[in-house]
């Protein structure tokens, strides 16, 4: 039977950085049921975590289950390890971090589990976008990598929401200002949908600016005017501004390009710097409109504007608002690719310390496989072999998450089958190897 010891070289130096987080017989099982998580094409429970990994037969089920319900770690400091290796490795020294907050359901069933409940699911199909699951608030830090032209977003850190407890913007925050205390040399960008905005950001540090999408209800003051001087109250505020509608119709509009979802657009923006006294109360925040070019600024199309952003980053250009704003859909694909590809979320753990660490583990998993590609596994010519042996992608120029998990995965099992120790290969090793790769490829 093949030795722990069969990882390949290069996934187990990426997975070094997480080694202070675990004691010396944890951070094996972990480092094996990870490869096992990967290397997996099929069931990807935790016993079929140990099947990827071909001890089954050498590790009894039950110390896999115990990484996940009693072993002594915790997903944060594992998060922070890989987010320290991503930013080192894959940001320029001195950048500001993006960060991408947003939540997503993982469906169950079972009286039993942990948090699990009938929660709004915005994956769902038909009239009712609603499911029975475990809801997750995941941040994850956005960055562009050489053989990509779309940005991609590396999950780091998760929390469990419950109905009747914490708000989810409540927990947003919490992971911001604990990436932003890992890294207190950087300012964060945290972009956001409109469901993580209000009076919970109060009171951000400088560090962190807040970009999300504006709501349409939302009512907007001038700045307070300075004070007189006299007796009473100084104002906090200034004269009503309105909604979104009522301010687009009182802006000048600028026309100008900007790139987003991996294109280069051009549209026409508009500006103002105000108070959201609902939400940051006396906070200034920046107000950026957008409207398509197809949608000019003299017609009433889309409520007179295509959307509205606002932030409290008082500075940057609102070109690159709207820019920072686009790339937070990266955190979606993220979460299509940690199903899709890596079967997150099937799992079937019921206790509390399980079920807090199994979706965790999953998505670091999948951060995992693409910071490997990245710093070991992309080659120019692997795209071109796609190409070639699947001629339906005609246009095919960038490799896709799911072809960086099948070259991982090819790695692992030449490196399993080729072992420590080098020898003349059997014809049933032989044929077991090219039953493999073609199955990893699926």
């Amino acid at each position: 039977m093949l030795p722990v010891g069969t990882i390949p070289p290069s996934l187990s130096a990426l997975l070094a950085v997480c080694r202070s987080c675990f004691t010396a017989p944890t951070f094996r099982t972990f480092c094996v049921l990870l490869t096992g998580l990967i290397a997996q094409t099929r069931r990807r429970t935790v016993c079929g975590m140990l099947l990827g990994t071909g001890l089954e037969r050498v590790w009894h089920h039950a110390r896999c289950h115990r990484l996940f319900s009693t072993a002594r770690w915790s997903a944060d400091e594992v998060g922070l390890a890989l987010a320290g290796l991503v930013v080192a490795r894959l940001l320029p020294d001195g950048a500001p971090l993006q960060v991408a907050v947003d939540d997503t359901l993982f469906k169950r069933s079972g009286k039993k589990v942990f948090g699990a409940a009938w929660q709004h699911d915005g994956a769902a199909r038909g009239p009712r976008p609603a499911g029975f699951g475990n809801c997750w608030v995941i941040a994850g830090i956005v960055v562009s990598v050489p053989f990509l032209t779309r940005p991609v977003c590396l999950p780091a850190l998760a929390r469990l929401w419950r109905p009747r407890h914490p708000e989810k913007i409540a927990l947003a925050r919490e992971m911001t200002e604990l990436l932003a205390a890992h890294f207190p040399d950087r300012t964060l960008h945290t972009v956001s949908d409109a469901a993580y905005a209000g009076e919970h950001l109060r009171g951000l540090h400088p560090q962190i600016t807040w970009t999300s999408r504006l709501k349409v209800t939302s009512v907007l003051h001038e700045l307070p005017p300075p004070r007189t001087g006299k007796k009473g109250r100084p104002r906090t505020r200034g004269p009503r501004l309105g909604t979104p509608t009522d301010l687009s119709q009182l802006l000048d509009w600028h026309r100008t390009k900007v790139r987003r979802y991996g294109r280069i657009d051009t549209v026409f923006l508009a500006e103002r710097t105000c108070l959201w006294y609902g939400s940051f109360h006396t906070q200034p925040v920046r107000v950026v409109l957008v409207r398509d070019s197809n949608c000019g600024p003299g017609t009433s199309r889309n409520r007179g504007y295509g959307a509205a952003l606002v932030t409290t980053d008082l500075t940057t250009p609102a070109e690159r608002i709207v820019e920072r704003y686009a790339a937070r859909w990266a955190i979606e694909t993220a979460f299509f690719d940690a199903r899709q590809t890596l079967g997150v979320g099937e799992a079937r753990n019921r206790t509390r310390h399980a079920v807090e660490r199994t979706i965790p583990f999953g998505l670091l998993a999948c951060t995992a496989v693409t910071t490997w590609h990245a710093l070991a596994g992309h080659q120019p010519a692997d795209t071109d072999e796609h190409r070639a042996r699947a001629r339906w992608y005609t246009t095919k120029t960038q490799p896709s998450f799911e072809d960086m998990t099948a070259k991982l995965r090819r790695t692992i099992i030449a490196h399993r089958f080729r072992g420590p120790h080098p020898h003349q290969a059997q014809p049933e090793e032989i044929q077991a190897v090219l039953t493999a790769w073609a199955t990893a490829g699926t």
